[in-house]
């Protein structure tokens, strides 16, 4: 049959790893040093795996094609996975109005004896525990910032820091000038807080190792869409892998619809910044 199904650009590809987790159908794998579609099978086609590719490498095409199996790929791929993979399939459906695999991706779940709760919780309270409770962290501008004393004062004004646990409402966001810096840079850059971290918002996260990359797109999304952010500055790691940090806030921005400065700082592996 003729279906629209992902294709992959080996020359774009740099082997950077960042689509497969955002592919639970498990439709891709590392093969070669290269992202692979093992299976069209497995490929809906929706291109899940799209918005995170770095290099714009992934893109889709209408061809002849094995028929998407929703069965099969909740059977073999998704349940095997636990529940955090499966709502995060269920999701993927419901968001690209796929009514008729998201009933087959339910009946297969009935069929196996599991029973999820499926009810997107509110943004604004990612779990229960108190380390998330938003807050703001005073800040005197003079003090140990900047000076020749030996112990430099943190510049930190905000707490939580992680992405997937920040309140896009919370009051730092409130006319800010935000930072997303990929988690490594804290401790690859000397000066973090001095350079980066005074005087702004902040949110952090890997693109490489956090699984979440479409959850982290729609958090980002909703923080530039509810605030009045008024510059963006990305800090990532010059390792490939990294550059899905400035292509999450990328895809975020567009969808957010709005225009905000935008600079990106990269850090390499021993410490200095390249750009």
């Amino acid at each position: 049959m003729e279906r629209t199904i992902i294709k992959i650009d080996d020359e774009k590809c740099n082997g950077c790893g960042i689509c497969i987790p955002d592919c639970p159908e498990g439709a891709l794998q590392m093969i070669d040093g290269k992202a692979r579609l093992v299976s069209d099978l497995f490929c809906d086609g929706l291109g899940a795996c799209i918005g995170t590719c770095p290099q714009g490498a992934i893109s889709t095409e209408v061809r002849e094609a094995d028929a998407y199996d929703e069965r099969r790929v909740m059977e073999e791929n998704i349940i095997p996975k636990g529940e955090n993979t499966i709502k995060a399939h269920l999701k993927h459906l419901k968001d690209h109005n796929e009514t008729a695999y998201y009933q087959e991706a339910l009946d297969a779940l009935k069929d196996a004896g599991i029973n999820i709760d499926i009810e997107e919780k509110p943004a604004a309270s990612p779990c229960g525990c108190p380390g998330t409770l938003a807050k703001v962290i005073e800040r005197d501008d003079d003090a140990g910032c900047c000076g020749a004393e030996t112990s430099v004062s943190s510049q930190l004004r905000q707490w939580p820091i992680e992405l997937h646990l920040l309140n896009p409402d919370a009051q730092y966001f409130k006319d800010a000038d935000l930072l997303v810096a990929a988690d490594c840079t804290a401790f690859s850059y000397g000066d973090f807080h001095r350079d980066f971290i005074q005087g702004k918002a902040v949110a952090m996260f890997c693109p490489k190792l956090d699984n979440s990359a479409e959850t982290y797109i729609e958090r980002m999304t909703e923080i530039l869409s509810r605030n009045n952010i008024k510059s963006i500055t990305v800090v990532r790691m010059e390792v490939p892998c990294c550059g899905g940090t400035t292509a999450i806030v990328q895809e975020a921005l567009k969808r957010s619809g709005k225009n905000i400065p935008f600079t990106v700082k990269v850090i390499s592996i021993s410490g200095e910044i390249l750009s």
